[in-house]
């Protein structure tokens, strides 16, 4: 058995979050000890295995700022992970093997300077590439952040990667390093998804406005998950075929302590009433695990609008519930999406997206035959226990090493 403490800085409801939690259920089901430290946790926006008492939860720091006056996100999250790591170290009692760091690697060089422990750092993507850095003043307030990113990511015994995209982009980036990050592919609890649900469509878009043939997005409500895309094909595809049976559900994260989420869930509201299509658009703020599963089984298609996303695990869960995939043609989607298989990979234009859209509601065999392949190529590729199993070989190496 290996002690396990994963440090992560806000576990919420989202793909990173996602990854730690079943990170830290791969390596309790090979029988390791795991806790995770966080500085933030909140019962009523959290992942059920963090609120259940399955993965045993701290939190240290939370009465830091997460800003000052609406900026410096970056230098206050780098703030926070600083306490928390100090705090585990010093305070926490947890005496821990190995650590599992993501996402803020500031915390690393702390790690390393008290105690004697390996650290394992998942890089969902490097922070640097997704801050602005347009006007002067971001560039310097960036400039020491981004150098302590790259040199404290260096700092770690072994860095680990979402996908191939990812490693190309990993060293691209940081081209100080010479260590080469392995991949290792985020994975699906089946079992998630295998579990009865109450929830009906009834219940999501009302008895009233049962449509024929329902479309899915399922991504946070942040400007660069591309959402007014699926919006903007949607109206494109309803004028195309003149119909009026069928339905969009935009589902998504949403942390009312975000101005992003806050304004952008607005503007696309508005987008939407603005192309006349408020009454066949659903909009969903921070969907259970209940709801998810049942939109997941009971729609008929899924529209991914990241462009360059770094991996993307909803296409993947959409898969293995049986629903073709519409997807931009870069990033995470090339590895998992098998185009013209299992679903399509398109331009980012309201245009190619709506042509695809058409093509499933024109074609529902063909759909379902998709929907079947996608669900096959999950269970052959990116099942848990080949996580569980590759997570548990860097953990177990780390501590011979």
């Amino acid at each position: 058995m290996v002690k396990v403490v994963f440090l992560h800085p806000d576990l919420g409801i989202g793909g990173a979050e996602r990854l730690v939690v079943d990170a830290a259920l791969a390596l309790k089901s090979k029988g390791h000890q795991v806790h995770v430290v966080t500085s933030h946790h909140d019962p009523s926006h959290c992942f059920p295995e963090t609120r259940d008492g399955i993965i045993p939860i701290t939190v240290s720091g939370d009465w830091l700022p997460r800003s000052f006056f609406g900026k410096f996100f970056a230098l206050c999250a780098y703030i926070r992970m600083i306490w928390a790591s100090f705090y585990t170290v010093f305070c926490s009692g947890l005496c821990p093997q190995v650590f599992f760091c993501d996402q803020v690697s500031i915390c690393i060089p702390v790690l390393k300077l008290f105690t004697k422990e390996p650290v394992l750092f998942y890089c969902h993507f490097p922070d640097l590439l997704l801050a602005s850095h347009r006007h002067w003043f971001q560039k310097i307030y960036r400039a020491p952040l981004d150098y302590l990113e790259e040199k404290t990511t260096g700092l770690a015994n072994l860095a680990v990667v979402n996908s191939h995209f990812t490693a190309g982009i990993y060293r691209d980036t940081f081209k100080s390093l010479q260590q080469r990050p392995q991949v290792l592919y985020p994975s699906l609890n089946f079992q998630t998804f295998d579990r009865p649900c109450s929830t009906t469509m009834e219940n999501v878009i009302g008895s009233d406005k049962q449509p024929n043939f329902v479309f899915l997005s399922i991504n946070r409500y942040e400007r660069k998950k591309n959402l007014g895309l699926a919006i903007k094909a949607f109206a494109l595809l309803k004028s195309n075929i003149g119909g009026s049976d069928i339905h969009l559900i935009m589902a998504g994260g949403y942390d009312e302590r975000l101005v992003e989420n806050v304004d952008y869930h607005q503007e696309l509201k508005q987008l939407a009433a603005s192309l006349g299509l408020s009454d066949c658009i659903t909009f969903l703020r921070s969907p259970d695990d209940d709801i998810k599963t049942c939109l997941l089984r009971q729609t008929d298609a899924l529209l991914y609008t990241p462009d360059r996303e770094h991996f993307g695990i909803v296409p993947l869960e959409a898969m293995y519930c049986e629903l073709p995939v519409v997807a931009v043609n870069s990033g995470g989607p090339l590895e998992t999406v098998e185009d013209n298989q299992t679903g399509f990979l398109c331009y980012p234009t309201a245009e190619d997206f709506a042509a695809k859209m058409q093509f499933y509601y024109e074609n529902r065999k063909q759909a379902k035959e998709m929907g079947g392949r996608g669900r096959e190529r999950v269970i052959n590729n990116f099942s848990f226990d080949s996580f569980s199993r590759q997570l548990n070989e860097l953990i177990v190496s780390l501590v011979a090493q």
